[in-house]
């Protein structure tokens, strides 16, 4: 299974795996305008966190209908960050929204050790994209989270993309490692990484999924670069997951296909007990909701 996408992917949802989703610091009308239209779909349920007389006062503007969903109140964006994590710790929901809350002081209470969301696994970022010429969506990783990771941390990247792609149905995601160019170069340390990734693969230390690597953008997205560069694979032109040298690159290429390539995009931090949507302060109402239905769709399998 595989999504063209986002369309796609809010149809695959039944009534039998609804999830529940924490907000924090809820009060932030886009976030509950995304929620109060999964929740009207039967998609979700909502328990929304943070200072209680602010949110009702936003849920004025929705005439009702998200007069049912829980609230628990937090006096400071901190311990809402943090009342949301124990939601998640204690069986309450199964994944995280942010709301009007710093990014910093959500990551902050997510990766401590006294708020039972750690694993002892990385956590990482991945980001959805459906860009319009390409015919499915695709996943960019490390966009947000590990700055410069380490050849392991690229093994734990990989292996958390692929884990929540098959949580979502996904049977072998395919994986390209991303560089400049295909051959090794030992002066560009990311074609040396890509090349022993591709080894652990080969050994079966990296399983359920095909990883090849290193691979430029152009012959990972372009069956016709590929071709004219005599190069084949059956990755090229079908690639799910871009994994890219660090941080920088893929959060320049993320906004780049976002901004100038009129691509669609949900944001997750994975890794954690439970998936975190993370969304921008500038992401639109739609993007939000694709973030939603993104976490729910990996909090299937995630316990």
């Amino acid at each position: 299974m595989v999504f063209r996408n986002f369309e796609e992917l809010e149809g695959s949802f039944h009534a039998s795996s609804k999830k529940t989703v924490v907000v924090a610091a809820a009060q932030d009308k886009s976030a509950l305008t995304a929620v109060n239209a999964c929740r009207k779909d039967g998609l979700i349920d909502a328990i929304l966190v943070g200072d209680e007389a602010l949110i009702r006062e936003e849920i004025k503007h929705f005439h009702g209908e998200m007069d049912d969903a829980p609230i628990v109140h937090a006096e400071t964006l901190e311990e809402a960050a943090k009342k949301a994590c124990l939601c998640v710790r204690d069986g309450q929901a199964d994944f995280i929204l942010k709301g009007k809350i710093d990014t910093g002081i959500l990551l902050k209470a997510a990766v401590a050790e006294e708020n039972g969301l750690r694993t002892g696994k990385l956590m990482s970022h991945l980001a959805f994209l459906k860009i319009p010429n390409y015919h499915k969506i695709i996943v960019l990783t490390d966009s947000g989270m590990v700055l410069y990771p380490t050849l392991e941390q690229k093994r734990e990247i990989i292996e958390n993309a692929v884990e929540n792609l098959r949580n979502m149905g996904y049977d072998e995601p395919k994986v390209g490692i991303l560089a400049a160019v295909e051959k090794v170069n030992p002066k560009q340390p990311e074609t040396v990484d890509a090349a022993e990734l591709t080894e652990m693969y080969r050994r079966g230390e990296i399983k359920d999924c095909i990883v090849e690597g290193p691979l430029s953008y152009d012959i990972l997205m372009s069956r016709e670069s590929a071709h004219k560069k005599g190069f084949d694979s059956e990755l090229v032109g079908n690639a799910d997951i871009l994994v890219v040298p660090n941080m920088p690159c893929g959060n320049i290429l993320g906004k780049a296909l976002l901004f100038s390539a009129e691509a669609d995009m949900a944001g997750l931090i994975v890794g954690a007990k439970a998936p975190i949507a993370l969304t921008s302060r500038g992401a639109t109402e739609k993007e939000k909701r694709q973030s939603l239905l993104l976490a729910a769709a990996c909090a299937k399998g995630a316990k």
